[in-house]
């Protein structure tokens, strides 16, 4: 049973082929930038670019999750002072430890999104593993999601699929955010 976790208990947790699996049904592209749920916003480095694309959209908030990497140079200078940035140095490989950011990008974008008129905008190099990966993180720790109704929930705007290391991870996330529901 794939229950979330406000109703029935799981039985049984997908294995990582089944998450892949989940990950190759429903929506089978994605644009530059999609909104995933009501003002967060997922993509790639191209829209990261795009600081009139953004600007258009009203984002306040970018949280690159390839900071500091060739391909995705983001800085506080380069989107100026209407625009509040957090950088995550993450690596695309399934060996990095993505985790230990995943309360902090959760919190950066939990207190962006409770900022009056605040958009946030999540990207990473492709927009589909590394900033995938952080989004999830944020729906199960902050939205009460399980790790598969985050992946439905963000699947229904985008297609997404983070390297196995971050599924690994995220579903450590999931067991032990499962542990604190179930110690209450």
């Amino acid at each position: 049973v794939y229950s979330s976790r406000g109703g029935v208990c799981f039985t049984a947790y997908p294995s990582i082929e089944e998450l892949e699996d989940i990950l190759h049904g429903g929506q089978l592209s994605c644009n530059h930038i999609d909104e995933v749920c009501p003002n967060l916003f997922l993509g790639d480095m191209y829209m990261s670019h795009d600081r009139y694309g953004l600007w258009r959209l009203g984002i306040t908030h970018v949280l690159n999750a390839a900071h500091g990497k060739m391909c995705c140079k983001g800085s506080d200078d380069f989107y100026g002072t209407t625009v509040k940035y957090y950088g995550v140095p993450a690596n695309d490989l399934p060996t990095f430890d993505i985790s230990s950011f995943f309360y902090p990008s959760a919190h950066y974008i939990h207190d962006a999104l409770n900022t009056t008129g605040a958009k946030v905008f999540v990207h990473c190099a492709v927009g589909v593993s590394r900033s995938a990966a952080l989004v999830l993180a944020y729906l199960m720790i902050y939205c009460n999601y399980s790790l598969v109704d985050a992946i439905l929930k963000v699947k229904e705007r985008r297609w997404i699929f983070p390297n196995q290391g971050f599924l690994k991870q995220l579903m450590t996330l999931n067991n032990e955010l499962n542990y604190k529901l179930q110690s209450k």
